[in-house]
């Protein structure tokens, strides 16, 4: 429990199904360690444990407060900051979910005999086939199967999505007839959670002393290799990024790569930025327990993608071969690729690299 409307709601739904629940609060990560600009907010600061110990208090849900710090700075912290020097754009709340938020809330469960436990998340889970499947949530637009995709099915069997078959409005309905106005108009954030102040720079920074000056000039190159200008330093930019390249060129520029060993970030049209295909790896299947080769699925390459339809292919292990039917812009390496097959999420994993040749479908 967060303290926010949706974890609230999720819990309040199920005490009131005749669930016996226990509200667990997830302290992970301590922003005043970080040193920014911005007043502690979201999912671990004091007024949000205050609020999702009230709730509990209200609805007579034993509350707890589980510390992870440990766990999420060495796993998650360390993964971001590596991944950003690698040249690659992490996505921090999949690999939160996959091997932190779970695993600690399973642990916990167990060792307080609890059978399921319970998320906010607008998604849905049902058995099927002897298999547990994750399908999108009610509500389109908060829909967040895509960052479920790494769950395992021994956690996904014990997992229960109480407010997945609604949307948010509804939400907002439910809690307002229970009286809760304050958590209603409370703001959401969206930010990640140990970056409030959205600056992932300036955290890199201060997490790596030193960095700032010894990435920065770096060249701007174009695809030919020809020099542009210079940058702040290769970590500070990602894929299909339009806005502060700090050039005039009189057509628009994007970032189409970076190359962390030469410091260099390299500028290409809206065209070059298109690629057709990508390999992926750490996947993890959800639906199936195997995909057959030129199986179609529906792929997003960010949370906010719309997607796009392509085919998939095994390349040994758990990497597999995506290619799209049309191009798709912006394929940032390090993002999570997610596979659906209509509602249902067919599984996903981590963008390794992207490529472009002609294909036949």
């Amino acid at each position: 429990m967060s303290g926010g409307i949706d974890s609230t709601v999720a819990a309040v739904l199920l005490k009131k199904q005749g669930y016996d629940v226990v509200g667990i609060t997830m302290k992970t990560w301590d922003y005043a360690l970080s040193g920014g600009s911005k007043k502690e907010t979201g999912c671990c600061s004091l007024d949000s444990i205050n609020d999702a110990r009230a709730i509990c208090v209200e609805h007579d849900i034993p509350h707890m407060i589980l510390d992870i710090r440990s766990e999420f700075g060495d796993h998650v912290i360390d993964d971001f900051v590596s991944e950003y020097l690698a040249g690659r754009t992490p996505n921090p709340c999949v690999l939160c979910n996959t091997h932190i938020k779970w695993a600690a809330l399973i642990k916990r469960a167990n060792a307080l005999g609890c059978q399921y436990i319970a998320t906010g998340h607008y998604a849905n889970i049902r058995p099927e086939n002897g298999r547990y499947v994750v399908s999108k949530g009610a509500d389109a637009w908060k829909d967040q199967s895509y960052v479920l995709w790494g769950v395992a099915q021994e956690n996904l069997a014990r997992t229960l999505l109480p407010i997945g078959q609604y949307h948010k409005a509804d939400i907002r309905k439910m809690a307002l007839d229970w009286g809760y106005t304050d958590l209603v108009n409370k703001n959401e954030s969206y930010e990640i959670c140990f970056i409030p102040d959205n600056n992932y720079r300036g955290f890199l920074k201060r997490r790596v002393p030193g960095l700032g000056q010894r990435v920065k000039d770096g060249l701007l190159v174009d695809t030919q290799g020809n020099e542009m200008g210079t940058h702040d330093g290769y970590p500070f930019y990602t894929i299909g990024q339009r806005k502060g390249l700090n050039i005039a060129t009189g057509i628009p520029k994007y970032v189409v790569g970076i190359d962390p060993e030469n410091n260099q970030v390299i500028l290409g049209s809206r065209e070059e930025l298109g690629r057709n295909g990508m390999f992926v790896q750490g996947v993890n299947l959800v639906k199936y327990a195997a995909i057959t080769d030129g199986m179609a699925a529906w792929v997003k390459v960010r949370y906010k993608h719309e997607g796009a339809p392509a085919r998939m292919y095994n390349e040994g292990g758990d990497m597999l071969r995506v290619e799209f039917e049309q191009p798709v812009e912006a394929i940032a390496p390090g993002q999570s690729a997610v596979f659906y097959e209509g509602d249902d999420l067919l599984g996903g994993g981590r963008i390794l690299s992207s490529f472009n040749h002609h294909m036949e479908l």
